[in-house]
């Protein structure tokens, strides 16, 4: 231990946004004036007496894992990966998962009560019945030595080497593993952040429960053509992994980091592979945003459907629709359905994907939601019913504010984020909407996020 070094007995107050314990420290300077030191303590839980080395005990936060749990949380479990705790793709296995259900219902009645929503409009949140191998997408990065991996923990930078993991589906697991090994096999440099070298940077697969259908996606920094051995790689996958349909090679020689494309080559099978929901067709490509766990967003499209009662004679618009993840299953149920997206790509999938499906009471339309709801609003009239999917950062005061104005009869809101959807909702009060029910359903398991479907009726 340096001279800097300090040992600490603390007891974690609670979980910060991360899923991180928390705990806050106050130590006299050389003065004797009280200083605090905010210490955020991974694989903590909250009332568990912990024992932490601070490193740099003049800083005001510091991030440090336990050096030794010394009372410990009554929900703690054994953590079931190997690489539990350095990689960055699970906080959570150390707690048991309905301790981890506790966690997330009590963090949504939090978010709505601090906008001042009664909490007992949230139900008891869904959760799995088997909380493990449910994704059905994953990326991997290469490290500068060519292993596949996920990155580690607060390091963006390192690279934990793929041996286990139990949050996705083992079948994508094996193939992946499969271009990882070929890679390794022949000494391919992976690519390097800093110098701008190195051939290969990520993996992306994707598969579908439904159908069974695996993608493959490598993205590199040189052309399939140029690369020696690829033709090796090809046939592994057609030998060891049928189930695969779908190989591709994406170039992308770009300075930033991520997973993007130059160029595409098919190196095996289609472009897309085929996926279903709800009974319902999709055509997935790389770089289509799907619903990563299928077992619980039928569950989210089934609550939205409930809670809605969409009739025959009715109106609807899906805002932010994506690929017609919504779209479909609802238009099924209402007279006419529009949907707005300000990806191109997406509602081009959506308007294909309607037709795949004999669906032919939808209206499709690339532009961002606020406008769009003017423009449909001119062309189909006032909708009865509005449901809205926005990213994590919420839909915004002016797209609410937008929605409040249409004064449609109900609008139910899927979030990804409670914390956005707090205040999104609170911005439709003042339109004379009120808040009927709150949801949550788990679609993230051994972490941190929580997905919720809501209602909120005009009076």
């Amino acid at each position: 231990m340096t001279n800097m070094e300090e040992k600490y007995t603390v007891t974690v107050g609670r979980l910060d946004k991360k899923g991180f314990g928390e705990s806050i420290l106050w130590r006299a300077n050389e003065l004797g004036n009280k200083r605090k030191l905010r210490l955020v303590i991974p694989e903590s839980l909250p009332g568990e007496k912990v024992r932490v080395t601070v490193a740099e005990p003049h800083r005001r936060w510091q991030r440090q894992s336990p050096d030794e749990v010394l009372v410990k949380h009554k929900d703690r479990v054994e953590p079931r990966c190997p690489h539990f705790g350095r990689c960055g793709g699970c906080v959570w296995q150390h707690l048991s998962y309905e301790g981890q259900l506790k966690e997330k219902e009590d963090w949504v009645k939090s978010l709505i009560e601090a906008e001042g929503f009664s909490t007992d409009l949230v139900r008891d949140p869904i959760g799995m019945e088997n909380p493990w191998f449910y994704r059905n997408k994953m990326e991997f990065t290469f490290s500068t030595e060519g292993d596949l991996g996920l990155h580690e923990q607060g390091n963006f930078r390192e690279i934990i080497p793929l041996k286990e993991c139990y949050i996705m589906d083992q079948e994508m697991k094996d193939a992946v593993l499969e271009v990882g090994t070929w890679v390794k096999d022949h000494e391919f440099p992976g690519y390097d952040k800093d110098s701008h070298t190195g051939l290969f940077r990520h993996v992306m697969v994707r598969k579908s429960f439904e159908t069974g259908e695996i993608m493959l996606a490598i993205f590199a920094t040189e052309a399939y053509e140029d690369v020696s051995f690829a033709g090796e790689l090809v046939e592994r996958i057609e030998k060891k992994h049928p189930q695969v349909k779908s190989l591709l090679w994406l170039e992308n020689r770009d300075i930033a980091d991520v997973a993007q494309a130059e160029k595409i080559d098919v190196l095996l099978g289609r472009d897309f592979i085929y996926d279903e929901l709800v009974g319902y067709r999709y055509r997935l490509w790389y770089d289509t945003f799907f619903q990563t766990n299928p077992t619980q967003a039928e569950k989210l499209v089934e609550i939205a459907l409930e809670m809605v009662e969409p009739k025959k004679d009715e109106s609807m618009f899906d805002l932010f629709c994506g690929v017609g993840t919504f779209s479909l299953p609802f238009a099924s149920h209402v007279k006419h359905l529009s949907g707005v997206e300000i990806v191109e790509s997406s509602i081009e999938s959506a308007k294909r994907n309607a037709k795949d499906n004999e669906v032919d009471n939808t209206y499709f339309l690339a532009k961002d939601a606020r406008r769009g709801i003017d423009e449909i609003i001119e062309k189909f009239g006032v909708p009865n019913v509005i449901l809205l999917d926005p990213p994590r950062s919420g839909a915004g005061g002016k797209v609410m504010r937008r929605i409040g104005r249409t004064g449609a009869d109900r609008v139910c809101y899927v979030s990804c984020n409670p914390a956005s959807f707090a205040t999104d909702i609170k911005e439709l009060e003042a339109f004379g909407y009120k808040l009927q029910a709150v949801q949550p359903v788990d679609l993230f398991p051994q972490t941190v996020h929580v997905e919720l479907v809501a209602l909120m009726s005009r009076e």
